[in-house]
């Protein structure tokens, strides 16, 4: 009998990855998604998969909508990947972010408590929980203490402890992945690293002359998507815990640019970035490193694709879009 999979989000970036990765273990793949007036499926077509995918519209903040699709997909595993995902326009829309990020997985983890109490349920924790709360060497582990700096980070944290509390009070196999920023090709351009690579692009095929960009300097451990999602898997078929998922290494945003630019062959990129105070956040987290030594212990789990590949696959991406 096939497995059958419900993933929340599944026109995001992480949602397209995770149903490519399961449908090459021959999953039936239910996908949870908000219907829009222009529907687009843009990341599964850029994945060829689309038609492959049974979509389920409706909210995760609607409960009645939640409850259908877990009836309807009847799922084995559950994949919340739904979320408002882009931290700096959680100041903005703090009260939507806590409805979304935080709310809506009561209302998933209720719906698996009636209709699949047998599911496995993989929450999409983040690293933007651990705010500027770091160990002595400055990395983050599964028992760091969480100190969130924005309403982005406040929420998953609600969403994460409500996991645990499912868990632990009634027995919901829920296990959660705190993953540390991921890219790819299909990372929307309003994330830093896509930004700048199809930027970059742009700058490359003659259709722009900069880049706007805020704070340079905070670093990040930035790993490949494709990868991170085998660990979301690898997660559900152990029992149910919690996960670090990082490559162990930070890079700032000024050395990002290096990448790049470098990829297109250009050294000093310093002309061609404009520093703009709207895109600097009210509270920055100047540095976030994980500790997935849990991971590759009792998963296996390692990061595959380096820094540089990542970010010259991502430059590669954008130029051929636009050579298109």
């Amino acid at each position: 009998m096939k497995k059958r999979a419900l993933i929340t989000g599944i026109t995001g970036q992480d949602g397209a990855y995770l149903a490519q990765f399961l449908l090459g273990f021959k999953y039936e793949i239910y996908g949870f998604a908000s219907r829009r007036v222009n529907q687009s499926y843009e990341n599964l077509d850029y994945l060829k998969i689309t038609d492959k995918i049974k979509i389920i519209f409706g909210d995760i903040t609607d409960p009645s909508s939640v409850n259908n699709a877990i009836k309807t997909s009847r799922p084995h595993e559950v994949y919340n990947l739904a979320a408002m995902s882009f931290v700096g326009l959680s100041w903005q829309e703090p009260i939507h972010t806590a409805n979304a990020n935080g709310l809506g997985i009561l209302y998933l983890l209720e719906a698996v408590k009636n209709y699949a109490p047998d599911a496995r349920v993989y929450q999409a924790s983040t690293s933007e929980m651990y705010g500027n709360n770091w160990e002595d060497d400055f990395s983050q582990n599964e028992l760091t203490p969480f100190r969130p700096r924005s309403p982005y980070g406040s929420a998953k944290v609600f969403a994460h402890n409500t996991m645990i509390n499912y868990r632990e009070s009634f027995g919901i196999r829920t296990s959660c992945g705190i993953l540390f920023n991921h890219e790819s090709p299909i990372r929307g351009k309003e994330f830093v690293t896509r930004k700048i690579t199809d930027g970059v692009a742009q700058i490359k095929m003659g259709l722009k002359d900069h880049i706007e960009l805020g704070n340079l300097e905070p670093k990040r451990d930035w790993g490949f998507a494709g990868d991170y999602v085998k660990a979301m898997w690898m997660m559900l078929q152990k029992d149910p815990d919690d996960f670090v998922i990082a490559t162990g290494k930070t890079w700032s945003i000024r050395e990002l640019l290096d990448r790049a630019f470098g990829a297109i062959g250009v050294n000093d990129w310093s002309k061609y970035i404009k520093q703009n105070p709207d895109f600097m956040r009210p509270a920055e987290v100047p540095n976030l490193l994980g500790d997935s030594k849990k991971a590759k212990e009792k998963l296996n789990w390692e990061s595959e694709t380096t820094f540089d590949e990542l970010i010259h696959m991502m430059v590669k991406a954008d130029i051929e879009r636009y050579n298109k």
